[in-house]
């Protein structure tokens, strides 16, 4: 049922020439909601986004990112167990972005079922617990993010180290790891590997030479990230 969904597209929907307020109160009652209901979460959402100015301003006076908000409000306030997002964040600014993003993450604790579309990788990796992705029309991966993203690590730790020496390390290291150079930004004025273990191999173990050997200022495994994954898995079909 309609009352039970709600869908934001990415071409939006709304009429140019009417009142923010006016046109919130519509929607409302089309979605199930009675005038008086409408208004009082209308004011707490408005009173929420800080745009209680906005409620008699036409459409047309809007910026691209102050009608997203509207159409946000608008897209949850009935309360829906069924929400699809299709680029939400279009037309954001950073901050925007972010307040968004946090409702969205709080209408999911809630318990809405959210269907998230998007090309902003960095939004999957925050949002999604479970990812299909799409090329050229086609489906060519599926599944929850974090068993996708253990599936295609390769056990390959980042690390910095403070040595005296840094030929002689380096050269210790690669006797003994497969290591290569690592570029990361970074305060200090390290020595930056790349270290991929044998399966046979555990970060305890490198952790335990490394330290051995030099100061360690920096370790962190290297995990795909949902764009990398989604470059890899193109490029492999």
């Amino acid at each position: 049922h309609i009352k039970d969904i709600g869908y934001l597209p990415e071409e939006r929907g709304l009429y140019k020439t009417m009142k923010v307020g006016e046109q919130a109160l519509y929607l409302a009652q089309l979605k199930g909601l009675s005038k008086a209901e409408a208004k009082k979460r209308l004011k707490y959402w408005f009173e929420k986004f800080e745009i209680e100015d906005w409620w008699n301003k036409k459409i047309q006076e809007l910026s691209k990112g102050m009608a997203q908000k509207i159409q946000f409000i608008v897209t949850v306030l009935h309360q829906p167990k069924l929400l699809i997002f299709d680029e939400p964040f279009s037309g954001f600014d950073p901050i925007n972005a972010n307040l968004i993003k946090d409702e969205i993450l709080q209408l999911r604790e809630e318990g809405a079922t959210i269907i998230f579309a998007t090309h902003r990788m960095e939004s999957v990796e925050e949002l999604c617990d479970d990812i299909a992705l799409l090329h050229e029309s086609n489906k060519i991966l599926e599944g929850k993010l974090v068993d996708i993203k253990r599936q295609y690590k390769t056990n390959t730790f980042e690390i910095g180290l403070v040595t005296d020496d840094e030929v002689q390390l380096t050269q210790i290291i690669m006797d003994k790891f497969d290591a290569s150079p690592a570029v990361y930004k970074s305060l200090n004025n390290d020595l930056k590997l790349n270290i991929k273990l044998k399966e046979n191999e555990t970060s305890n173990d490198l952790l335990t030479f490394l330290t051995s050997n030099a100061q360690v200022i920096h370790f962190n495994e290297l995990v795909p990230t949902a764009n990398d994954i989604f470059i890899q898995t193109v490029k492999n079909n």
